[in-house]
């Protein structure tokens, strides 16, 4: 059976702590491997080794860093079907989408590829007679991200170029779903001529990231995963006086207006619902239908969810693979069972599906709920599965109120034809990222990522500006170097505008 280790010290090394986790192939529903769980030891062996190699780190030039990371882009671009099998073989979703999750991962490494620029301060001279002041932004030391499974390439990717670029020193501890890809990752840093110890992996659970939040010599925690747990590990790192960035869950809203093209929209809620098993956080798990559209589009969508193309994520022809394990196929299952129970109308049944050589896959097929009332969990909570939830409302203003009253504010969409109600929906609605006539709203890497409400603890956004701001601590110089006689001390407060 294949272990799955750590990578600490530019060097891979094995799991110490006698636990261990079973990594699944989804499609086969078989045990692929096993992943080490680290203990609290091997997480302090990680901060040894950031905290030995931050000062050198901390002390090159950003030029130095910045070309570590366009080699590590090149090995990316290089290495990117091979990352994208490695996604597929442990997480399930289909190659293509795989490609495209390294793809915008790789992205994130083309914005840190300007940390230069990025880093430059401002700078003021004269602010009094002989003084001269100016800013920087300086690395915090050693920091973490701790990563979900849905994007063992790209979440990491969000955040592991920024911090490096910034000068800091990470160590990232994956998802124990699909923990191959960030061993590659590492190896690929390394080639690209990282120094030992800057960057380490290290695997494990629940006493791996407790070890984190409450280490203290780890500076700032980034996470992206559950609300849930993102308001634990917010909580857990502040009180131990890091700065955290976590990332929770969602529920996206997909507005479709009467004006709207309809089979754009039906385009649009196929690939945002269904793509990659609706397991992503911005996927659209609720169609929001405005005035009379809503027969025609349950009337369009029917037949295209039944039509879904389902199958291993290998197969070129396949638009969705199989949920990441079991026992989140059964937890999908089972909120369709709940939406039944609570009066929705159940349109097309996924649960039912079977693929013949792959009985035993982690598979289900694409749920469509019509009729859901927002009293319902179907609507209220993220199922994190292929389940589209459609909601009638008679008006935008009936829209609007009942996306901003939802407890999740991650990602909302609007199709229409009419540019005055975009333009006043983007401006109303209490959602951190809005797309118009734009199903999956995800920022471009100069820009930042993230949401409002029960989708985001902490101040900062991740990835772009936001990320460098995060990454780092701004510092402000004030200087004068005197001329002349000594004037003594001066028991009033400085104006040095004078």
């Amino acid at each position: 059976m294949r272990e799955i280790g750590h990578f600490i010290g530019g060097r891979a090394v094995a799991g110490e702590s006698g636990r261990f986790a079973d990594v699944f192939n989804p499609a086969l529903g078989e045990v692929s491997g096993r992943v080490a769980l680290a203990s609290p030891a091997e997480v302090d062996r990680a901060v040894e080794a950031a905290a030995a190699a931050w000062p050198a780190w901390a002390a090159t030039p950003p030029l130095r860093r910045a070309r570590v990371m366009f080699r590590f882009k090149e090995l990316l671009e290089r290495d990117r079907k091979e990352l994208a099998q490695i996604i597929t073989a442990e997480h399930g979703k289909v190659l293509s989408d795989a490609e495209g999750e390294v793809q915008r991962g790789l992205e994130v490494v083309e914005f840190a590829c300007g940390i230069p620029h990025l880093l430059k301060g401002e700078y003021t001279e004269a602010v009094g007679t002989g003084i001269d002041a100016w800013s920087m932004r300086q690395p915090l030391g050693v920091v973490a991200g701790i990563t979900p499974f849905n994007f063992p390439v790209m979440v990491p990717l969000w955040m592991i170029p920024v911090a490096l670029a910034c000068g800091n020193c990470f160590i990232l501890k994956p998802s124990e779903k699909d923990p191959s890809a960030s061993l590659r990752m590492a190896d690929l840093l390394a080639e690209a001529g990282l120094p030992a110890g800057v960057f380490s992996v290290v695997q494990g659970g629940r006493e791996a990231v407790e070890r984190i939040l409450e280490h203290p010599g780890i500076e700032a925690v980034s996470f992206v995963g559950s609300t849930a747990i993102a308001e634990t590990v917010y909580r857990g790192g502040t009180a131990h006086g890091k700065r955290v960035q976590a990332l929770g869950g969602a529920k996206n809203h997909l507005v479709v207006m009467p004006d709207a093209n309809l089979d754009d929209a039906v385009d649009a809620l196929m690939g945002s619902a269904y793509g990659s098993a609706g397991e992503r956080c911005m996927a659209v798990s609720v169609a929001v239908a405005v005035g009379g559209v809503a027969d025609r589009l349950v009337e369009k969508l029917e037949p295209r969810v039944r039509a879904l193309k389902i199958g291993p994520g290998t197969d070129p022809e396949a638009e969705m693979g199989p949920l990441v394990t079991g026992e989140h196929r059964d937890k999908v299952s089972n909120y369709v069972g709940i939406g039944e129970r609570e009066g929705a109308k159940l349109i097309v049944d996924g649960r039912r599906l079977s693929l013949q050589g792959y009985e035993k896959g982690f598979f289900t097929g694409g749920t469509l709920f019509d009729h859901v009332r927002t009293d319902m969990r179907i609507y209220r909570e993220e199922i994190f599965g292929p389940v589209l939830s459609v909601v009638r409302t008679p008006d935008l203003g009936g829209a609007v109120g009942m996306i901003n009253e939802h407890a999740y504010g991650n990602g909302v969409a609007i199709f229409t034809t009419d540019g005055g109600a975009a333009q006043d929906f983007a401006r109303r609605i209490e959602v951190g990222m809005v797309g118009v006539n734009v199903p999956i709203p995800v920022p471009m890497a100069f820009h930042s990522f993230g949401g409002w409400k029960q989708s985001l603890f902490g101040d900062h956004h991740i990835h772009g500006s936001e990320g460098v701001r995060f990454y780092t601590r701004y510092k402000a110089i004030t200087q004068r170097w005197p001329a002349g006689a000594r004037k003594g001390p001066e028991f009033v407060m400085p104006t040095l505008g004078r």
